[in-house]
């Protein structure tokens, strides 16, 4: 049985308003045992619907949960997706103001502008390769609006716990760097992530779904099932490639892509 309207509704506006007041909410699975992926989804165009009457404008979209080895940990098959909206854009080599998140991470990912609308649920990989301007190194910056366990139960959130938030999507930070997608071989481009100088985490493209563009045309795939499309501009984070690192007060994160850029934040 699916949530009501009135229960997705009363959803989206405690995460949005947890988001504002830096707090988080229960585990939605735990509240609503019958909670499938839908009605998750459906909860994230909540968001979307609030943010958006609130002077929001979508500037594009994540994809999470592309590794086998996240798949496994919560038990599905696919990967999921999220919504980049303007306020989450940072500059490389800025500071992230003390408060502005919960319990900030990072991820390592290869980000994809778009040069044209695309969508549809039969579009196939040339029209995907037709639709990219470019390429470029980037920092997704992941945050919790629901709590990652339970204190009284012991239970772990789940993967409809995290799209209902819309996929624990906070922050996306941007290289400077802009490649042509044929000048790369996007399943050999990596990254070495640092801490306060200390390297935490190194990894390959190859690690989301094989190859990143693929993780591009399920996303466009899978937006043709909730009527939405990609636009003109919009960014597209194609999925992590390392675990997510914990960013405390005093991080100053660095991701050396090599040949193919670097990107950097730091947390006050």
């Amino acid at each position: 049985m699916s949530l009501s309207d009135d229960q997705v509704n009363t959803t989206a506006r405690s995460l949005v308003d947890a988001e504002a007041a830096g707090k988080q909410v229960g585990l939605l699975s735990l509240q609503y045992p019958q909670l499938n992926m839908d009605d998750a989804y459906r909860i994230q165009s909540g968001i979307m619907a609030h943010k958006l009457a609130a002077g929001r404008h979508i500037i594009g979209w994540k994809i999470g949960l592309t590794s086998k080895a996240m798949q496994q940990a919560l038990n599905i098959n696919i990967p999921d997706s999220g919504i980049l909206f303007d306020d989450m854009a940072f500059d490389s080599g800025s500071t992230i103001p003390a408060g502005r998140f919960i319990q900030p991470r990072i991820e390592a990912e290869v980000a994809f502008v778009m040069s044209k609308q695309i969508g549809g649920e039969h579009v196939s990989r040339d029209d995907v390769l037709q639709a990219i301007d470019y390429v470029t190194p980037s920092i997704e910056i992941l945050d919790t609006r629901i709590v990652r366990q339970d204190a009284e139960t012991g239970q772990t959130r789940n993967v409809n716990d995290t799209i209902s938030d819309n996929a624990a999507n906070a922050g996306i930070v941007v290289g400077t760097s802009k490649h042509a997608l044929d000048a790369h071989d996007l399943r050999w481009v990596g990254a070495i992530v640092s801490r306060n100088g200390e390297v935490e985490e190194t990894g390959l493209g190859a690690g989301v779904l094989n190859d990143p563009i693929e993780s591009v045309l399920w996303l466009i795939r899978r937006m043709a099932q909730y009527g939405q499309q990609v636009e003109p501009g919009h960014v597209i984070l194609s999925g992590s490639f390392i675990r997510p690192l914990e960013c405390p007060s005093g991080s100053q994160i660095d991701a050396d892509f090599g040949a193919f850029g670097r990107v950097g934040i730091s947390f006050a």
